[in-house]
């Protein structure tokens, strides 16, 4: 999609963009910049690796590495695999020990509290913690030494975690390595990566790694885990000036980390709730909608149960993915909507609350990205208090305040996000006015109807012509306004 004009004198793409993201966080109740006092204690704080004490186990001389995104610097785990009896694999999760620099209720924890999550917009991110920690002093770095939190479980040939300890260590990355580069290599479909050619041991490492990550993730879709593929986009400049959006596109290495995390989250739940602690668990319930997703399936002549059922949906969703895998992240699309927002809530030990419908999981916490998510640092509290015998740090009654603050502000987030890319793609389309565009419905309620145009994955709101559409239809739309700077991408049905 070729660059418009920024249709604001002078002014780049970028800069524009910065100042919407900008108001968007103060709109949506998110801190912008940290206080004087946020900013005093990152300059003052150094590294947690100078705080290894004989209290914690030594694992820096294990083959650890981290896989992220190609431009992340803000590392919250690293991986490694130890051999084990029985055809077992014991797969080890380090967790970057992100209280050990930010203790409760100092300024940073205070800015954490009050935003609960890192945004990312196209212009600017806005980081939850100061850059010189989540990107340096509390991110596991190549070649430093660090504190963590491993979560250590022992993985079944068919992905069963029969077990899992935790506790607090010393790690050192050995080599960060990326999604695209691990993927393609996994996959068969590129060459071995430089850091894994120059490490020795580390090529055989990820493949055992790879092997049990596909063994957990059959397993989990099996019992009822969802396959789902959606469509990502991330704004591509050319300097400061917009040119085009870019799909990011799933691949093994992603997965991999995704198996791991998953497992790694379940276990700590499950931690806390054998040591009689409350936590913050990360929850979906089944969906209020399930009627129209039964349409849908319907639609395409599968048949699926009058009441929601993990497993037969997950069933419907493999069959067309492999039966029609152009139109499965549109599919895909339409169940995430339908499925519903994921909230924190408190799990008290011996309660009863819901799991997560999308991930079959009965026990779910988020605890894997402590330099990103509030509720990751208020895990790792908690697990750090249940490995030394301590009381919990937080009261049950905190844990709900904070589980709900944390959902207000996580959805918050997300509109800022949402606001962000809307304006990008509305920047990308000022000279496109009058032009037809497939798409499909995203979203139908009382507020309005809105679409994702197909090819080029832009979202806006049917202002003329919605009547009976409901999500997941195809339609047929014309681009009849757009206000980059309000983010509204105008269409009428064609």
């Amino acid at each position: 999609m070729p660059s418009s004009p920024t249709g604001s004198g002078s002014a780049s793409h970028r800069s524009r963009l910065e100042v919407i993201a900008r108001r968007a966080m103060e709109n949506y109740g998110l801190q912008p910049d940290f206080s004087a006092g946020a900013q005093a204690q990152a300059r003052e704080a150094r590294a947690n690796g100078d705080s290894i004490d004989r209290t914690m186990r030594d694992q820096r001389e294990l083959l650890w590495c981290s896989i992220d995104n190609d431009d992340s610097r803000d590392l919250d785990q690293l991986s490694v695999s130890v051999p084990s009896r029985n055809g077992q694999v014991r797969i080890l999760v380090a967790i970057a020990d992100v209280d050990a620099n930010v203790p409760a209720d100092s300024p940073v924890d205070e800015h954490a509290r009050v935003n609960t999550t890192s945004v990312y917009t196209a212009a600017q991110i806005f980081p939850m913690l100061p850059q010189r920690f989540s990107t340096d002093l509390t991110s596991l770095v190549q070649s430093e030494d660090r504190l963590a939190v491993v979560v250590d479980m022992a993985v079944d040939e068919d992905g069963t975690v029969a077990g899992a300890d935790i506790y607090r260590a010393s790690v050192r990355n050995r080599a960060r390595l990326t999604y695209n580069e691990v993927g393609v290599w996994l996959a068969g479909a590129g060459p071995i990566p430089a850091s894994v050619a120059s490490t020795p041991g580390l090529d055989e490492q990820l493949r055992v790694q790879d092997r049990a990550a596909r063994a957990m993730r059959g397993l989990r879709h099996q019992r009822g885990a969802l396959t789902l593929d959606t469509i990502q986009t991330q704004a591509i400049f050319d300097g400061d000036q917009l040119t085009g959006l870019r799909a990011d596109e799933k691949n093994r290495a992603k997965e991999l980390i995704e198996d791991f995390m998953i497992g790694a989250n379940e276990s700590s739940a499950r931690f806390l709730e054998e040591r009689g602690f409350a936590s913050i668990r990360r929850v979906l319930k089944a969906p209020e909608r399930w009627n129209r997703i039964v349409e849908l399936a319907a639609g395409v002549g599968a048949r699926l149960p009058e009441a929601p059922d993990a497993a037969a949906l997950e069933a419907f969703l493999e069959e067309r993915r492999a039966k029609d895998p152009t139109h499965f992240p549109d599919l895909s699309l339409s169940i995430i909507k339908m499925l519903g927002s994921g909230e924190y809530a408190v799990e008290r030990p011996g309660g009863t609350i819901p799991g997560h419908f999308g991930l079959a999981a009965d026990h779910y916490t988020h605890s894997t990205a402590p330099n990103r998510r509030f509720p990751d640092l208020i895990t790792q509290r908690l697990l750090k208090a249940a490995i030394g015998g301590s009381e919990p740090p937080y009261r049950d009654e905190e844990l709900g305040l904070l589980a709900g603050h944390c959902t207000t502000q996580e959805d918050n987030a997300a509109k800022v996000e949402r606001q962000v890319r809307k304006s990008a793609a509305a920047m990308l389309l000022e000279s496109r006015i009058g032009e037809r565009f497939d798409a499909i419905v995203t979203g139908a309620a009382d507020k309005g109807t809105w679409v994702r145009t197909l090819g080029t994955p832009v979202e806006g709101r049917v202002v003329e012509g919605s009547h009976g559409l409901d999500v997941g239809d195809r339609v047929r739309v014309k681009l009849v306004h757009t206000d980059a700077e309000r983010g509204f991408i105008d269409f009428a049905r064609a």
